[in-house]
């Protein structure tokens, strides 16, 4: 029943988000697949790290293709080297069953997440600047004070 309620949550969170909250959802998507999965190797649950690798590689794969070249331009083209680099870390680190490489991958994400975080809260204040200064020119033709 409560993982009902999580899943409807997310599903709305997703389908009613701007393009950067969907960005960050899918990095803190990923971060938390990778820790589960080092938990679980340390746990020896191989069946379910397996499971929580797929995911943060699905997801990094997702960022992949989303990739818009022609707009992103050198921006686009060096987020797919690195998200290309993070598969193959997540790779060496299934394989080998190395935390380190999960680690570095999990801290990349972290970075990139940080800016997107950053990024949606200028854009926030810049949307919210501009409603506010829409609604004063509203109240001052409203009140009489410009004329149009």
């Amino acid at each position: 029943m409560y993982c009902n309620g999580v899943q409807s949550y997310r599903k709305t969170n997703v389908t009613t988000s701007d393009p950067a909250r969907l960005i960050i959802l899918c990095y803190e998507g990923a971060i938390d697949s990778l820790k589960l999965a080092k938990q679980k190797m340390k746990e020896k649950d191989y069946e379910k790290k397996e499971t929580a690798i797929i995911n943060a590689q699905d997801i990094i794969n997702e960022l992949l293709c989303s990739l818009d070249f022609e707009r992103g331009g050198e921006i686009a083209i060096n987020l797919s080297s690195l998200y290309n680099y993070m598969i193959r870390r997540i790779l060496h680190g299934d394989v080998n069953r190395d935390t380190g490489a999960i680690d570095e991958v999990i801290g990349m994400l972290n970075e990139l997440l940080s800016a997107w975080r950053e990024l949606a809260l200028k854009t926030e204040r810049q949307i919210q600047t501009a409603q506010d200064s829409l609604y004063c020119q509203k109240r001052a033709v409203g009140s009489g004070y410009i004329s149009v």
